[in-house]
């Protein structure tokens, strides 16, 4: 049997993209894979004619499949219903707006047929707001400076998983789940390619700064425990502050040197002190949050419907045996 390549895209909204984003898609696809490969819509959601479109889709062409979410789950948890679905040899995540050409598909298969695991697409030049380019500087190079395993820069979503990487994240049950940084986490062999990151072709922007912030704070917060070992850093460092002012008060006292009286040294004191224990106890909230949504084990998505599946082929098992060549 021939080598089966799979593109998962999460979709919030995105008729106005849909019919080009197919088109180029079944182009660049057809050109290395012939009719071996199946794309794999994941509706997230979506309250505009998203969903019907993806019907009629997946209605015209076996090779194009929808999943629809019960509701707005949220784009990790979109791509992992998509990961959990598809049936490649290896799976290409990107996302529905355009800006991961599909174009660059055929350069992810190449690395991967020359024996890499992962392939993932580093954003050479980003079409976007300065404020934006810089933010999401920050945030690579801040994670990577934290991080306990090492997360390439400038490296999103859009990457190519072999079907082992697949099944190994599909073992990863955490609802907070930051897919960028597990897949470093897993291992195997793994080789960046560089690429033109696009302006969106329609619509509007789907990641506001609210899930941007979110996204962040599951990168720090799962891949690294350097806030909480922050906290006892800032504990030193304000015990070691408050002991050089006692020490100060004390010599000028003993030797009657004449000092400033008053209450601005003792309420920026008071402050500095209850501004670090008000910022590690947020700290520490947002780590239990985490381990108490983890406790309560409520399903990271759930599927409303398919269309274009095989339902006997959906109810197997996630694990697999059979592995096929790369061709």
């Amino acid at each position: 049997m021939g080598t089966m390549i799979s593109v998962v895209l999460p979709v919030y909204n995105e008729a106005e993209n849909l019919g080009v984003l197919v088109e180029r898609l079944r182009t660049a696809l057809e050109r290395f894979a012939g009719d071996g490969f199946e794309v794999v819509f994941v509706d997230d959601g979506s309250t505009d004619a998203s969903p019907e479109m993806l019907d009629a889709l997946a209605a015209r062409d076996p090779r194009l499949k929808a999943i629809h979410l019960s509701r707005n789950f949220g784009h990790q948890a979109a791509l992992q219903a998509g990961l959990d679905a598809a049936a490649g040899d290896a799976v290409v995540t990107m996302d529905a707006d355009l800006q991961d050409p599909p174009e660059v598909l055929a350069s992810l298969v190449g690395k991967w047929r020359e024996g890499y695991d992962v392939v993932y697409a580093v954003r050479r030049k980003r079409k976007e707001g300065l404020a934006k380019r810089v933010a999401y500087a920050a945030f690579y190079r801040s994670l990577r400076a934290v991080a306990e395993i090492d997360v390439p820069l400038d490296a999103g979503d859009f990457c190519l998983l072999d079907r082992r990487v697949v099944d190994a994240l599909g073992t990863l049950g955490e609802r907070g789940r930051f897919l960028r940084g597990l897949r470093s986490w897993v291992g195997f062999r793994q080789v960046g390619i560089e690429y033109e990151r696009e302006a969106r072709y329609a619509g509007a922007p789907k990641y506001g700064v609210r899930k941007l912030v979110r996204l962040a704070l599951s990168g720090y917060v799962g891949f690294s425990s350097m806030p909480l070992r922050l906290a006892a850093w800032l504990g030193f460092l304000a015990a070691g502050a408050g002991f050089l002012i006692a020490l100060w008060t004390a010599l000028t006292r003993i030797f009657n040197v004449p000092s400033p009286r008053g209450w601005a040294s003792t309420m920026a004191a008071i402050l500095f002190v209850g501004g670090v224990q008000l910022v590690m106890l947020g700290v520490l909230g947002e780590y239990l949050g985490r381990v108490y949504d983890e406790v309560r084990r409520r399903p990271l998505y759930i599927v409303r419907s398919r269309v274009g599946f095989d339902e006997g082929a959906a109810a197997a098992p996630a694990g697999r045996v059979e592995r096929r060549g790369r061709g």
